[in-house]
């Protein structure tokens, strides 16, 4: 289970660490792809083949399913891990969440999540003022 929120850094060559914890868990490869939020999104190898699974029995025909395939498939990219526990992101991925420098790396249960800094804090402040509000309508969710 992926818990907590870090700060990192992203290299010019787009290279960054990922919390030690994090990486244990990842194990040597970890797929990265569009995240909601304006975030990527960071599987390990069986939940990312999971997910694989349950998208291709989406209708085809369904327009909505088509473009959310797509959209998570075609951005998706398998990155492993070098000797000093970083791995190199894609200009592809750091444009799509807007990364520079500053990053926050998040766990969220069953995957990672890579944020631009200033994005994350803007929306943690408002996800924080909502607490309340939202966890009276997902409550139940959380019922057996």
């Amino acid at each position: 289970m992926f818990i907590g929120e870090f700060n990192h850094k992203l290299d010019a060559k787009n290279r960054m660490a990922l919390p030690a914890k994090f990486r244990d868990q990842l194990g040597d490869t970890v797929v990265i792809t569009k995240g909601l939020d304006g975030c990527l999104s960071g599987y390990t190898m069986d939940k990312w083949n999971a997910i694989l699974a349950k998208l291709v029995t989406l209708p085809s025909t369904n327009k909505q399913a088509r473009t959310y395939v797509r959209a998570l498939t075609s951005k998706a990219c398998e990155c492993s891990f070098d000797s000093q526990g970083r791995i190199q992101l894609p200009a592809y991925l750091t444009k799509e969440a807007n990364l520079t420098k500053d990053v926050m790396v998040v766990g969220v249960g069953d995957r990672i999540e890579i944020w631009d800094a200033d994005t994350w804090t803007n929306y943690d402040a408002k996800a924080q003022e909502e607490f309340d509000e939202v966890a009276e309508t997902v409550t139940e969710y959380l019922l057996p």
